[in-house]
C-alpha cells in the first residue's frame, strides 16, 4: 500500500484558532425516509456540534496549546491519542459523513474511475455495497465503516472504531457510513441493517468521486 500525502488532502482548518460548526448543505427534511429530520437534529445540532465546542474549549489547556492552529487531519496524525484526538477525529468523520448526502448536483450512482475501481476489486457495485453493509453491521460497538483509496487508487474497506479515521492508516476517505447509535437509533432502534442499508439511497456519488485522486 503507497500512503496519501497529506497535502493532497481538502484539510480542515480552523478559523482564527476556532473551528466553525458546519451547517448541513440541505433542510433536515430532505434525507427523510433515509434519516429523519429528528435524527439530523441531534446527530447534527447536539452531538457533531458538541465535539466542535469542547474541542475549541481543549485548546485553552496548556498541554494542548501546541496543536491550536493546525488543521483536524494534522492534529490526528500528529497529537498524542487523547481526547483531544478523539474529538478532532469525530469532527473530521461527522463533516464528511454530512456532506456526502444530497444536493443540487446530486449523483445516485458512482462513475467514472471510482466506478471502475469498484468494479474491478469487488466484482460489481451491488457485490461492492454487500460487503460494505457487511462490514458496518459487523463492527463492534461504536464507530464508522469506510471506502478509502491509497495514493495508487487501490480501494479499501476499514472498519474504524470510536472517532478513528482512516488517514490514521495513510488513505484517503472517500465515504462512510456512521453506526455509532445516535446517528440511527430513533429511526431504526437496534436494526443498524436497515439503517445502512437505506443510506445508499441518499448518497450523492458526484461528491465522492471527487474525493477518489489516484
Amino acid at each position: 500500500m503507497h500512503t496519501i500525502d497529506i497535502s493532497s488532502l481538502d484539510l480542515h482548518r480552523p478559523v482564527n484558532g476556532q473551528f466553525q460548526i458546519q451547517p448541513l448543505p440541505y433542510d433536515k427534511t430532505m434525507l427523510t425516509p433515509a434519516i429523519s429530520g429528528e435524527t439530523l437534529s441531534y446527530h447534527h445540532d447536539k452531538h457533531y456540534a458538541g465535539y466542535v465546542n469542547k474541542l475549541n474549549e481543549l485548546f485553552d489547556n496548556d498541554e494542548f496549546q501546541t496543536f491550536k492552529g493546525l488543521s483536524l487531519e494534522e492534529i490526528i496524525l500528529n497529537a498524542p491519542q487523547s481526547v483531544l484526538t478523539n474529538q478532532a477525529g469525530q469532527i473530521l468523520n461527522h463533516e464528511l459523513y454530512f456532506e456526502q448526502f444530497l444536493s443540487p448536483d446530486y449523483a445516485s450512482e458512482p462513475s467514472s474511475a471510482l466506478a471502475d475501481a469498484i468494479i474491478n476489486q469487488y466484482g460489481s457495485i451491488d457485490s461492492f455495497k454487500s460487503e460494505f453493509e457487511n462490514k458496518g453491521v459487523a463492527l463492534f460497538g461504536s464507530g464508522w465503516v469506510w471506502l478509502s483509496s491509497d495514493a495508487d487508487g487501490t480501494l479499501y474497506i476499514t472498519q474504524e472504531k470510536d472517532a478513528s479515521n482512516p488517514i490514521s492508516k495513510g488513505l484517503r476517505p472517500l465515504l462512510t457510513f456512521d453506526v455509532w447509535e445516535h446517528a440511527y437509533y430513533l429511526d431504526y432502534q437496534n436494526r443498524r441493517a436497515s439503517h445502512l442499508d437505506a443510506l445508499w439511497s441518499i448518497l450523492n456519488w458526484r461528491l465522492i468521486n471527487t474525493r477518489y485522486i489516484h
